[in-house]
């Protein structure tokens, strides 16, 4: 089972633990990344998370997220995870972290989590893992406001946090 990591409120590392394990029973803080895709028209490229993922399937998230593996470096991990979920690779800029805590009413595992957010720009096609992703699509910040606002029940609890940051700071235009 693969391996993540711990860390403190500072994002210092504190130990491992399996993935699965550090999300349940209310969740150990871990290091996590999310990853915010916009192309040249300003769209933000989101997904829809597969129906057989271990949390908060089905829900509409940000273009990427995911958590560094014990003994990789954040930096690498990004780049590894977008190539997977998505077939490619962009640079990617870190905006801000957070950290958040939210529970899967469905299968009751928690992301506690010191996520590092990243930005990027691509203009081509993506080309999605369907083991990982449901659905996807480029979607204007103003519709995506909109929706998010009437439904968010259909959004993850981090998406939302990041989205209103965004929104609050303007890092979108």
């Amino acid at each position: 089972m693969e391996q993540i990591i711990l860390v403190d409120e500072n994002d210092n590392e504190i130990g491992f633990e399996e993935k699965i394990k550090a999300h349940e029973d209310g969740g150990k803080l871990h290091r996590a990344f999310s990853i915010f895709i916009f192309n040249s028209k300003g769209e933000m490229l989101i997904q829809q998370r597969a129906s057989t993922k271990w949390d908060f399937a089905d829900f509409w998230t940000n273009t990427c997220c995911s958590h560094p593996r014990k003994g990789e470096k954040l930096e690498d991990a990004i780049h590894r995870r977008l190539k997977e979920e998505f077939g490619f690779d962009t640079e990617l800029k870190e905006v801000f972290s957070f950290v958040y805590k939210g529970s899967d009413g469905v299968t009751g595992l928690t992301e506690y989590e010191f996520d590092h957010v990243f930005i990027g720009t691509f203009n081509g096609e993506p080309k999605p893992d369907p083991e990982e992703i449901g659905d996807y699509k480029w979607i204007t910040m103003e519709e995506l406001k909109k929706d998010v606002k009437n439904h968010p029940e259909k959004y993850t609890p981090w998406f939302k946090i990041v989205l209103e940051r965004f929104d609050k700071e303007n890092q979108t235009k």
